[in-house]
């Protein structure tokens, strides 16, 4: 039922101008995906469920999905189901799924299916734990529909990465019953400061993503209104979670907590990062840092570390992914890059060389699980996240949340448990961009506990 395809970057490029047309899904042979759009109601009816049943088609035809639609629950059986790579809920309310429907919905999910909730899927089968926890939380109450602030948290899932920082926009504004954020990766919050009625105290995820018993679920509870599917950046953000709930497009949707920004796009955020050797990074309006020239290295120059989790988004330019850069760890202060080559280790990005010195790899000591690489990288033009994780002298990389190395240090001459971090500007014909660079600093263990520990 999984595809392993990936849509290209210029297809989902042409879907992100789609406004809502209405009229049936195109035959599509080819189609990677297939996504059951549903929208039975028994409470509250929303009058945009039309336009949100055609907004989804068009993305469809336009980025290579088939899309069914229906409000027939006898539609949710094992053998339907199998044939979706997705359910979209499409603003459902109340009880629409029998016993023996809700079963075969839990084993579509528990076998790899993935749920896309759209506004009023918060509002669906409050007696049903699984559904409640798969949609991450339910519906409490909403003010009128006004304009708001939304906070994007996470600017490398497919479902935010090209929104702005700072997203305004016009709808009706949930509240939830409780807070998902200890329970799934929360992708954008609302400021309430922005508007009148938000009752989360200051913590007010309206979107976010998970992993759940098997599959894979996102949530938006954008899409109030008529207007949100002819929004381009609401059509955006619809398309990127359908491609991580059908597994077109990879993320990493671990819970997150407890990181501070070593950089966070702005001017200020790099003023404890200092370049080392030629060449630079330059910073765009959207908070990105791309390198140019090299060979050199933007490192943090500010503090050094020694147990910690560091998370930072990355994505190549060019088509090929032969754009060579890394991040290091584990190196003494310098101004020579040539420093942290000798005395560090690079986690690799470029995806075109030898196993021990391309994606994922301990550069030139161990490569990549490239199996489970391959699986989770995201292809260039896309953004990925690592998870580099470093306790005593074990150092472990997740890819897009998948774990896909880990080495452990036993050259006396080197050391991760203390030392400097830094990206690399490899050379004038490489391109990799980086964004929202954080850290979370971990209690020390010792070396045998260490050596030991499980994920």
């Amino acid at each position: 039922m999984r595809s392993t395809g990936r849509v290209s970057t210029a297809v989902v490029g042409a879907a992100l101008l789609l406004g809502c047309v209405s009229g049936p899904a195109a035959s599509q042979p080819d189609a990677s995906s297939r996504v059951l759009v549903f929208s039975k109601t028994a409470g509250f009816r929303h009058d945009s469920i039309p336009e949100g049943i055609a907004a989804v088609r068009e993305l469809g035809e336009t980025a290579g999905f088939r899309v069914d639609a229906t409000e027939d629950a006898g539609a949710f059986t094992t053998r339907n189901l199998r044939r979706y790579d997705a359910v979209v809920f499409l603003s459902t309310t109340g009880d629409v799924l029998d016993p023996a429907q809700q079963r075969a919905f839990e084993s579509y999910i528990h076998q790899g299916g993935g749920y896309v909730g759209v506004h009023a899927a918060a509002d669906t089968e409050y007696d049903w734990e699984f559904y409640g926890g798969l949609a991450g939380a339910y519906f409490q109450s909403h003010p009128a529909i006004q304009p708001a602030t939304v906070t994007v948290e996470d600017r490398a899932h497919p479902a935010t990465s090209g929104l702005p920082g700072a997203w305004e926009r016009t709808d009706e504004w949930y509240n939830y019953r409780s807070n998902p954020r200890d329970r799934a990766h929360v992708l954008a919050s609302l400021d309430e400061s922005s508007y009148t009625g938000g009752t989360m105290n200051g913590d007010h995820p309206i979107a976010w993503c998970q992993t759940y018993q098997g599959g894979r679920a996102f949530y938006t509870g954008v899409g109030h209104t008529k207007e949100s599917y002819a929004e381009p950046a609401f059509l955006r953000h619809l398309l990127g979670g359908i491609r991580y709930a059908t597994g077109e497009a990879q993320a990493d949707c671990r819970p997150e907590t407890g990181y501070r920004p070593l950089f966070d796009g702005g001017q200020a955020s790099l003023s404890g990062w200092k370049q080392a050797g030629p060449g630079s990074f330059t910073l765009d309006a959207d908070g990105t840092l791309t390198s140019s020239g090299g060979m050199g290295m933007l490192w943090y120059a500010e503090q050094g570390f020694g147990a910690y989790s560091l998370k930072l988004d990355w994505k190549m330019a060019g088509a090929s992914g032969d754009d060579n850069s890394g991040v290091f760890v584990g190196f003494p202060p310098s101004d020579d890059p040539w420093s942290a080559v000798n005395n560090g280790y690079e986690i690799q990005i470029d995806a075109t060389d030898v196993p021990e010195k391309t994606t994922g790899s301990v550069y030139g000591f161990q490569s990549a699980d490239l199996a489970r690489r391959d699986r989770a990288l995201n292809p260039p033009g896309e953004w990925n996240t690592y998870e580099i994780r470093v306790e005593g002298e074990r150092l472990r990389v997740w890819l897009n949340g998948v774990k896909i190395n880990d080495f452990t240090n036993t050259d006396p001459a080197r050391s991760l448990a203390d030392g400097h971090l830094g990206i690399q500007n490899h050379g004038a014909d490489d391109q990799v961009a980086f964004r929202d660079i954080r850290i979370k600093e971990l209690p020390a263990k010792s070396p045998a506990r260490t050596a030991s520990q499980g994920d």
